[in-house]
């Protein structure tokens, strides 16, 4: 993965025509943008190298943040030799040659700042390669990734390695880029306020992309001011950074989830967009909005379940786009239902129970009797049939006859548990009198 400055070229040599990325490229830490939290004195960077004690490190963080730069000027900082390697073009022949020349360097008193791009991409045994030369000295490991590290790298390489999350650039901080590109170019790009705006948010948080954007439009010959709509013809909007097996999948479907449980359809709505948006297929999200109304609604509203089961036919029959606005549909009733998790707490602290409970039969009362053997050994005997019953309710034990009565099933007061809750409490109060 190419970085936010990285040049492309040959043998170390520029390109021809350098690029604007490379022209601007940072030569100091200061130079950085948008990473401060990061490198600031307060910052774990800027922390280790004011106190001349920096270790090994993993930058985990989106493309276009300034990984490679800030690696660079690290080894810069700290007076090593930057060696950068990347694991997807890596294996342990070049590892090995990569971890020999750091051994003889270091005993020319040189130390070696070990870059690794993609290095999730490398297998259990290469990472655990790193890990005596790590240990000894011998480099400063320097690792890039999109991934989140806890569950792609090892624990023995997090356990030697301060993980520095690196943060997509914001609108603030892309104007400024832009800027610097401009004194670089020496002329203002040809855009209308409006449409630098929407310059800004085409590069979604992405350094250089965006670089890459300003140096399209520098070259465009315009009479004039490009609005919005004219700058949207010429260039196409980058498309947003989505894995549907990766961590964005997870973050945004736990961003709809959340919305949904805190009642907010407009939030709900933008997040299951996002999704859409980025390619995920709408029957993952159609189980996912049903488990929600199970999970989340629960009884307080039980026809949130047929609701969502129903947007999930609608879309088997339309396909998308058209199926698409059911779901969203449901996502909208399930935000603005009464909430409740009572049921699905119930039934958690039931399985709990049944794990702790073991192997504890049921009441002999409430078992049938089908031979004369079982009769002869109380099956069935005192059952109570609640027809009989007053009010239709005998109120008997129904659990094992060693276990205390827990309490699992606690409706709240709304929506349709409201009622539920009086009927719960009817029969509580009915069975302790007639138990009694």
């Amino acid at each position: 993965m190419a970085d936010l400055f990285d040049i492309a070229g040959k043998d170390g040599a520029p390109a021809p025509a350098r690029p604007l990325a490379d022209r601007i490229r940072p030569r100091s830490l200061s130079e950085v943008i948008g990473q401060e939290k990061v490198l600031g004195p307060e910052g774990p960077l800027g922390a280790m190298l004011a106190a001349g004690s920096l270790s090994s490190v993993i930058f985990w963080g989106p493309p276009g943040v300034g990984k490679t730069t800030i690696a660079r000027l690290l080894a810069d900082a700290t007076d090593r030799e930057f060696v950068q390697i990347s694991a997807i073009f890596s294996g342990v022949p070049e590892l090995r040659k990569v971890f020999d020349a750091a051994k003889l360097r270091a005993r020319q008193g040189r130390g070696t700042l070990l870059f690794v791009d993609e290095i999730h991409r490398f297998n259990k045994a290469q990472q655990d390669s790193f890990l005596p030369h790590m240990e000894d000295g011998t480099i400063l490991l320097v690792g890039a990734t999109t991934e989140n590290p806890s569950f792609e790298l090892n624990a023995a390489v997090l356990s030697r390695a301060q993980v520095i999350v690196l943060a997509r650039l914001s609108l603030a901080e892309l104007e400024r880029l832009a800027q610097r590109a401009e004194k670089e170019l020496n002329r203002a790009l040809p855009l209308r306020p409006e449409a630098r705006e929407a310059l800004l948010e085409m590069a979604d948080g992405d350094g250089r992309a965006l670089l890459n954007l300003v140096e399209q439009v520098a070259a465009w010959k315009v009479d004039g001011p490009l609005d919005r709509d004219q700058l949207s013809q010429r260039l196409m909007r980058r498309a947003a950074k989505y894995d549907k097996s990766g961590d964005e999948h997870y973050n945004l479907i736990s961003a709809l989830h959340k919305s949904v449980r805190g009642s907010d359809p407009d939030a709900a709505l933008y997040w299951l967009s996002r999704m859409l948006e980025g390619g995920e297929d709408p029957r993952f999200l159609a189980r996912r909005i049903t488990r929600m109304s199970v999970e989340d609604i629960g009884l307080a509203d039980p026809q949130a379940q047929t609701i969502c089961l129903h947007a999930w036919e609608v879309y088997e029959r339309l396909g998308s786009p058209e199926g698409e606005l059911a779901l969203a549909q449901a996502v909208i009733y399930l935000a603005l239902a009464p909430k409740s998790n009572a049921a699905y707490t119930a039934y958690k602290a039931a399985r709990a129970e049944a794990r702790r409970t073991g192997s504890e039969p049921p009441p002999k009362h409430i078992l049938n009797a089908p031979t004369r053997l079982m009769k002869d050994e109380g099956y069935g005997a005192g059952y109570a049939y609640d027809h009989d019953a007053e009010d239709g309710f005998s109120g008997q034990n129904y659990f094992p006859e060693t276990m205390r009565r827990p309490v699992l099933y606690q409706p709240v007061e709304r929506g349709f548990e409201r009622d539920l809750k009086k009927r719960v409490e009817w029969f509580a109060k009915l069975r302790d009198k007639r138990q009694t």
